[in-house]
């Protein structure tokens, strides 16, 4: 007899619909999985043999064949366990099919039994929803993370027996109720830009950075706030979109890293990796490619300390996602391209002592030493940074000042402000800050008179910048009127625009 459940495996942060077939023959006893099976699929027979004998339900000693269609992907995962479990049960006569084919099945099983939690629900319950099942069944433990799909009932279930109960109408499972996610409510402020003394100057830089998604390079010797300041960042963001959070929350859910109970990250993701990173934990892959730093940082930020102690070839493979906003990751079996739309904030020394125009203490590099050292970054990834801004020592006076700065909150006020002005600019696009403007909308909403065309002619001349680097001064320009209110861009804010790029000459 041959009986038919729906499941679903991941391809990238996105689910696809899978046919979980399984026919039972007469013959030797003889488990066979096929359809392009990993060796977590494969290994799923044993798993599965186990649950049902402890669990006193019947496992067929004849010959059984799982077909899991389409046959032409590979599934990975052990989300299939408990669909290859009833579909053997219903391929019995013991599960009706009637209330089975309206329901999207999905969970690992322990040798007891009992579901254990899974990786990778959220895009599950989104396949479910694009399949049109009435519901999904799923471990208990992360039916509050799929529950954040409201078109869908939710069932989560503690064992095996309940699954076949429930699906023979013996027992009835209320849905998952729908969690109640704020994503509005300001978030719990405890680094902030008040605790950071003097730097004016690099606050206003980080203001306009968190108000238009730009990305960002702190340059300056040891202990001048560089790393304080990139750690409070996250502090001045803008909330979620619901959109925003749900992308994000695909990443984190195929990785395992949704915090305990929680069905949806509600504020943005603040990543910093160590320059021992290898290109494939940066950007992502492997023989079976995983996301990587870029794509756990989708809508939030990376943090890259000491830039130039980064390998060549990892800060390389940033070029690409820093442009388009998307990680393409090809290998023999196929194309996965996983999401990563952040800001890049990068701190680096001047130098390899790092005291190069610390007027305190003198540097000890040679010219051939601090030519190495900034060449390490190349004029390619620093044309993708949109802000190079110097970081210098604070003085005295301003760390012995006992008044208290502008605070994240209030900054976070403004940045807010901002943003709602570009959500109303881009309303209908994907486009959510002026950093992601493509070259069709920069024409259409930067516009410059000719006293600022001038301007710009002169500092393109003047400091040797790339047509890259010009739209981008034309993005800050625009983020910058965007935080005075400006519907136009006047040449004063050019003016601040292009002193952000003063270090593609320095850098070159």
């Amino acid at each position: 007899m041959i009986a038919r459940v729906y499941s679903g495996s991941l391809r990238g942060v996105d689910g696809y619909l899978v046919e979980v077939e399984v026919d039972i023959a007469f013959g030797l006893p003889h488990f066979t999985t096929v359809g392009l099976p990993e060796n977590a699929v494969k290994e799923s027979k044993d798993r599965v043999k186990a649950a049902l004998k402890n669990s006193g339900l019947a496992f067929p000693a004849t010959r059984i064949t799982i077909n899991l269609a389409p046959a032409d992907i590979r599934k990975e995962g052990t989300g299939f366990d408990l669909p290859i479990a009833v579909g053997l049960l219903a391929a019995q006569g013991l599960i009706n099919g009637d209330r089975l084919a309206r329901y999207l099945l999905y969970g690992e099983l322990s040798l007891d039994g009992r579901l254990k939690p899974t990786h990778g629900v959220l895009p599950m319950a989104l396949t479910c929803r694009e399949g049109g099942f009435a519901g999904i069944i799923l471990p208990r433990a992360n039916a509050r993370e799929a529950a954040v799909v409201r078109e869908i009932a939710v069932i989560g279930v503690e064992t095996l027996s309940e699954v076949a109960d429930f699906l023979q109408g013996r027992l009835e499972l209320p849905p998952e109720p729908a969690p109640t996610i704020d994503l509005d409510r300001a978030a719990t402020v405890e680094l902030d830009f008040a605790d950071v003394k003097g730097q004016e100057q690099v606050k206003r830089a980080m203001l306009v950075a968190a108000a238009g998604g730009h990305n960002i390079l702190l340059v300056g010797p040891p202990g001048t706030g560089k790393t304080m300041m990139a750690r409070r960042l996250s502090s001045i963001l803008p909330p979620l979109a619901f959109e925003e959070a749900l992308e994000t929350s695909k990443v984190y859910s195929i990785m395992g890293l949704l915090p305990p109970g929680q069905a949806l990250l509600t504020t943005r993701p603040f990543r910093p990796s160590h320059h021992t990173i290898s290109d494939a934990g940066l950007v992502g892959g492997g023989r079976n490619p995983r996301p990587g730093e870029v794509s756990l940082a989708h809508h939030g930020v990376l943090f890259l300390d000491e830039l130039p102690e980064f390998k060549r070839q990892v800060l390389e493979v940033l070029r690409q996602p820093l442009e388009d906003g998307v990680v393409t990751l090809s290998r023999a079996s196929g194309t996965i391209t996983y999401p990563a739309r952040f800001m890049l904030v990068a701190a680096m020394n001047p130098c390899p002592c790092g005291y190069l125009g610390d007027p305190r203490k003198p540097c000890r590099c040679t010219p051939k030493q601090i030519q190495g050292y900034q060449s390490r970054v190349s004029g390619p990834l620093l044309d993708r940074i949109d802000l190079q801004v110097v970081v210098p020592a604070v003085p005295f006076k301003d760390l012995a000042d006992t008044a208290v700065g502008l605070t994240s909150q209030a900054m976070r006020d403004m940045v807010v402000a901002a943003r709602a002005i570009q959500a109303q600019r881009f309303a209908g696009s994907r486009t959510y800050a002026n950093a992601q403007m493509s070259p069709r909308l920069l024409k259409k909403y930067v516009q410059v008179d000719d006293a600022g065309r001038r301007l710009l002619e002169s500092a393109m001349d003047r400091l040797g910048l790339s047509a890259r680097a010009h739209n981008r001064i034309l993005k800050i320009a625009r983020t910058i009127a965007d935080l005075d209110g400006q519907e136009n861009i006047a040449t004063l804010h050019l003016a601040e625009a292009i002193q952000y790029r003063s270090l593609d000459r320095r850098l070159a």
